[in-house]
């Protein structure tokens, strides 16, 4: 898998409803563009037609024109458009239009200075649970060593795993301060906040390497939160969870070993 470059352009979109929000991001561009052009043309026009020059004196009265209040309707109605007709829609659906958990990988995102801890739930598909008093640094999240729900959950720093072509529900929250979970190339971005837990989802399109970032100014180490993101194959996953797993259980006992008796000298 090679990692993407992104060039002058929009990054690639690579999420199931990444063309709808770059549809959206696009017309926003082309409009405002518009309108800068449009009322750039107008400033000129009145800098040159109402110039001062000798026998002309200024007006205070208010315009009565209709063109400008016609450009300034037709400007409010697009926007209206934009909001109600396009924006209000995308927003919807990305919010509350989940997937089936049960067709989905659920993971969990806690974001603390300056990492991401990711914790997945293991092939029981259930969290264990944590406790702050087991917080270390070998375990960030204080999952409890005694609960035997969590002992085969997988907790990764800065490392975000999952499939191709498969939702993924992700629980987003923090340990310290607000953090802004991005990822640009699946157009996720999600501000987390302590004490909270938000969910947000995606379903990439193609497998790869790429970046995630914190978008939300969160310490002196803001610019070192930098997390990679790699899309599997399917099969690729799962060597990747067996992987994982593996690692989790204790090396197998080993046997004494049958020494010969020595011979009397």
């Amino acid at each position: 898998m090679e990692t993407v470059t992104y060039g002058w352009w929009l990054p690639p979109s690579l999420s199931t409803y990444g063309p709808a929000i770059d549809r959206l991001i696009i017309i926003v561009h082309w409009f405002m563009a518009f309108l800068f052009v449009g009322w750039g043309i107008f400033l000129v026009y009145c800098l040159i037609r109402f110039r001062q020059k000798e026998g002309r004196k200024a007006s205070y009265e208010s315009s009565h024109s209709k063109f400008p209040k016609a450009i300034e309707i037709g400007v409010v109605l697009f926007e209206i458009f934009l909001l109600v007709g396009l924006s209000f829609p995308i927003w919807s659906k990305y919010k509350s239009e989940f997937p089936q958990k049960s067709e989905s990988l659920e993971i969990r995102i806690i974001a603390q200075q300056f990492v991401w801890n990711i914790h997945y739930p293991g092939r029981d598909g259930t969290f264990g649970k944590g406790d702050p008093k087991f917080l270390s640094d070998s375990n960030p999240l204080g999952l409890d060593p005694n609960d035997p729900v969590g002992r085969d959950d997988i907790v990764t720093v800065n490392q975000l795993h999952f499939p191709v072509n498969k939702p993924v529900i992700a629980h987003l929250s923090s340990k310290d301060v607000i953090h802004s979970f991005f990822i640009p190339v699946l157009r996720v971005k999600q501000d987390t906040i302590p004490g909270m837990s938000i969910p947000v989802w995606w379903q990439a399109t193609q497998t790869g390497q790429f970046e995630i970032a914190c978008a939300q100014l969160c310490g002196v180490g803001h610019t070192l939160m930098r997390g990679f993101v790699t899309i599997h194959t399917p099969e690729q996953y799962a060597a990747w969870m067996a992987e994982q797993e593996a690692q989790l259980m204790p090396p197998p006992a080993t046997q004494p070993t049958e020494t010969a008796p020595m011979e009397a000298q």
